[in-house]
């Protein structure tokens, strides 16, 4: 089951697209779809877990804990929208675009990928594009 909770005012998402996109990426990857939790928040909110969780004094796009079981994947992934929209800026894409792409990149580590180095991450992004692509809205 995939849920969304919201600490800060974002651009309101369809959470039921959403899900079927995130679920068909765990699909892809021949994972189970277990509880993932989405939580969109703002920086502040993300650089105080990257603080008390991770020893970082940075901020950052995305934070995942991952509590897979097997097979099944499980986790939090948080968030920060406020630099979803600034790395949009930065990279001239589409807000919604940028979005997808952080949200497949959780998913993307509960799965087993990784970004510490140049190849991890190349690697990563091709996956990412590869996710993008099956994101699908129902006209």
């Amino acid at each position: 089951m995939i849920s969304f909770f919201y600490e800060t005012e974002i651009e309101t998402i369809n959470e039921k697209d959403f899900s079927a996109w995130i679920g068909s990426v765990i699909n892809s990857e021949n994972k189970d779809e277990g509880h993932i939790n989405y939580i969109f928040c703002d920086d502040e909110y993300l650089l105080k877990i990257n603080q008390d969780f991770l020893n970082h004094d940075t901020y950052t796009d995305i934070i995942s804990f991952d509590n897979t079981i097997g097979n099944e994947l499980h986790g939090d992934i948080f968030i920060s929208y406020e630099r979803v929209v600034e790395n949009a800026k930065e990279f001239g894409v589409d807000v919604y675009e940028e979005l997808k792409r952080v949200m497949v990149h959780g998913v993307l580590h509960f799965c087993g990928y990784k970004d510490k180095t140049k190849e991890e991450e190349m690697i990563m992004r091709r996956k990412e594009d590869q996710k993008m692509a099956l994101f699908h809205v129902e006209q």
